[in-house]
């Protein structure tokens, strides 16, 4: 390298490849489009590659700068909790974009409360969450996840965990199905109705077909579909049985037309677990992102609490069909 490189352009570098644009980096740096240029020019010579080229009317980032974009991003969080270690932080006057990578099923509940928790506080924080594809622990250790919500364990020594809450997959039908009727259908009754069944790979079985095997019972899979969300989209305007995480059914079942019914089986429990790397622990940031998740948790848990006596109270006065 021809230059040598300082905190502040690593700054306009990650600035650059989060929005692809010198206004719009110098934007958020608060520098003129001059000095923001300047510096871009210093970067091409100190790395040795454009950096940005032209694309259309826009820019896009070269190869070299997605390779290294997340690397300057761990750098850039690591200097920032060497500063900041210690110290407080004022909350309406953070700048931060955090990435969070989320399970779709957790998402639907999760990131509404999350995102008016932070926009309620910090203004400033952009949350932006991306969903799962390749769940490597690469991406917690480069910088390019901040945060992971979703039922991964702790597969390394420099990563760090703590359960936010047990989940269990529940059945949803339409209304107007007439499974409807029966607050707790049987297996049999289930096995009646063809299914949609929810898995971003593909998948048609699961743990339920195991348990209706050893019931001597299959059921017909009509749809497999990538999100929850989808297949309770579908599940509304369909005569389909689907499984999903109880906590969407409790917040949508009503919206969407759905009436919500526990498996008469035991299906494995599942926890939903935040993941971090370890050089995050003492970031004050990243400590308040995480408390805010854990608090948006137990509010929406709360919340459902109070509705679900309503449901137990309206399940026992109604007779079974």
């Amino acid at each position: 390298m021809s230059e040598q490189l300082d905190l502040n352009l690593l700054r306009v570098f990650d600035a650059l490849l989060q929005d692809s644009s010198v206004t719009a980096a110098s934007e958020r740096l608060h520098l003129s489009i001059p000095a923001t240029s300047r510096a871009l020019a210093r970067l091409r010579r100190a790395m040795n590659d454009p950096i940005l080229v032209r694309a259309g009317r826009g820019m896009a980032p070269t190869p070299f700068a997605l390779r290294t974009a997340p690397r300057v991003r761990s750098l850039l969080d690591e200097a920032s909790a060497l500063i900041s270690a210690d110290r407080e932080i004022t909350l309406a006057d953070l700048k931060r974009t955090f990435t969070i990578r989320i399970n779709d099923g957790v998402a639907a509940t999760l990131v509404p409360a999350a995102v008016a928790a932070t926009a309620a506080v910090a203004p400033g924080v952009i949350l932006r969450f991306v969903t799962e594809g390749n769940e490597s622990a690469e991406a917690l250790r480069d910088g390019s996840v901040d945060l992971d919500i979703g039922v991964g364990d702790v597969a390394a020594a420099d990563l760090r965990a703590g359960v936010l809450y047990p989940e269990r997959m529940v059945g949803i039908v339409s209304t107007a199905s007439s499974l409807a009727r029966h607050p707790r259908p049987t297996l049999a009754q289930l096995c009646e109705h063809p299914h949609v069944s929810a898995s971003r790979r593909g998948r048609a079985r699961g743990p339920f077909d195991e348990v209706l095997d050893a019931q001597g019972l299959q059921r017909h899979i009509a749809a497999v579909v990538q999100t929850f969300a989808v297949a309770a989209l579908l599940v509304s305007s369909s005569g389909y049985v689907g499984l999903v995480p109880q906590r969407l059914a409790e917040q949508y079942a009503g919206p969407l037309g759905l009436h919500w019914f526990p498996i008469p089986a035991t299906l494995p429990q599942i926890e939903i677990r935040l993941l971090w790397h370890a050089r995050l622990d003492a970031d004050p940031a990243q400590c308040w992102l995480r408390d805010t998740i854990r608090n948006a948790v137990d509010r929406s848990v709360a919340t459902r609490r109070g509705d679900r006596r309503d449901s137990v109270d309206l399940i026992v006065a109604t007779p079974l069909v």
